[in-house]
């Protein structure tokens, strides 16, 4: 207990607490006194030492995320703007600096680059948005990409509030942040031959930059800095999603691929959110031009029928009954063609009448892994974020960077 206190006031430590040691040290005249005081102050420099690792190993750290791609036009601005790259010496760019593409490059100032790299004294802003780190950009065939890459638990403080809101329980924006880092450094391992490491959507995790930071958002990542879920020894696929409807999903359901930790469990917990129960109304046209543009060959459509579910409760498949037959897909094919934000989650039912499809289900995205709102309802009823994680993801443990090295 005592150990468990004292780091937890290390970071209040500071000189004036050592000049103040040294002072009691030489005001006793004893060596009983002399040799206790010496090893206290040997054992809190330890401590310290050992701290400060784990933060700089967690600083060190850094990741690439792409802000926007095929744009035919970026906007920068900021303070002290310089951009390096294809010339020979650093160019001083005013504010703002607009980058437009061009056939096979992108222009400023009229000269044509095919890849350049802008800093600022403070942040970039990227069409009015700003961010911290640096911000690459590179030509390529459809327009401008536009790749942020910054400290790992800088981007963090400006996830939070993109995937949840920070004024939750902090326990619960604790385990957002802890599982926030472990997707990226997984992520970033997997991808680290590519261009960058994650997008900036919902295709991997909400990042709103330097406008959507705040003190709760930077308390939660520095008070779990450098912690990761691990499975025997290595760094996670740690899945989210919003809201489960009671039940989360198995990854091997959605992907394909079995993972131990991620099996679903049971969750009543986001219940109590009216976004775990969805309606949806959607006239069959619609669902038919949708479904012949991610290429399979419809033709009035008719019906929508479901078909079996999976051991979550989930939509194994879907069929589409037309003139030209009958198209089956799986529930995740069905919900991807017809719209991620429209079709909520692969858990609904569906009624047709006339020339419009009526579906109703529950929760809100792919299942898998932790349930951001039974997260947020665990915390409220007083679980920390220890036990929220090892709950979403059982057999899994939590470790810091430096035991992974």
């Amino acid at each position: 207990m005592f150990v468990s206190l004292l780091f937890v006031k290390l970071k209040k430590i500071d000189d004036h607490f050592f000049l103040w040691l040294y002072h009691r040290v030489l005001g006793q005249r004893t060596l009983h006194t002399l040799l206790v005081l010496t090893g206290v102050l040997s054992f809190l420099l330890i401590l310290i030492s050992v701290d400060r690792q784990t933060v700089a190993a967690a600083s060190a750290e850094t990741i690439r995320i792409a802000l926007t791609k095929n744009e035919a036009s970026i906007q920068l601005e900021g303070d002290g703007l310089i951009a390096t790259g294809e010339m020979s010496t650093p160019l001083v760019l005013a504010s703002p600096a607009t980058i437009t593409s061009a056939h096979d490059s992108f222009q400023l100032n009229g000269v044509s680059y095919s890849r350049l790299t802008v800093a600022a004294a403070a942040t970039v802003s990227v069409n009015g948005k700003p961010f911290r780190g640096r911000i690459e950009l590179r030509s390529t065939d459809k327009g401008i990409l536009v790749i942020n890459e910054l400290p790992l638990e800088e981007y963090l403080v400006g996830l939070i509030n993109a995937e949840i809101s920070s004024a939750w329980p902090i326990e619960a924006v604790k385990a957002q942040a802890v599982i926030a880092r472990t997707y990226a450094l997984n992520r970033r391992e997997a991808r680290k031959t590519a261009l960058y490491h994650l997008e900036s959507s919902v295709l991997d995790q909400v990042y709103g930059g330097r406008s959507t930071e705040d003190s709760r958002a930077e308390r939660a990542v520095t008070e779990t800095a450098g912690q990761v879920l691990t499975y025997q020894g290595a760094i996670i696929q740690a899945f989210y999603h919003s809201n489960c409807g009671g039940k989360t999903e198995s990854a091997e359901n959605v992907w394909g691929k079995s993972l131990s930790y991620m099996k679903g469990v049971n969750c009543q917990y986001c219940l109590v959110n009216p976004s775990s129960v969805w309606e949806q109304k959607l006239t069959l046209k619609e669902i038919e031009e949708k479904v012949r543009g991610a290429g399979f060959k419809l033709s009035t459509l008719t019906d929508i029928r479901t078909g079996a579910r999976n051991n979550r409760g989930r939509l194994a498949t879907v069929s589409l009954v037309s003139s030209r037959g009958t198209v089956t897909m799986t529930g995740d094919q069905f919900r991807k063609t017809v719209g991620y934000g429209t079709i909520k989650s692969t858990n609904f039912m569906v009624k047709v009448t006339g020339v419009e499809a009526y579906f109703s289900g529950y929760g809100n995205g792919h299942g898998v892994g932790l349930c951001q709102w039974g997260a947020k309802q665990r915390a409220v009823d007083g679980f920390n974020y220890t036990e929220i994680l090892s709950y979403y993801y059982p057999g899994t443990e939590l470790k810091h960077l430096t035991d992974l090295r």
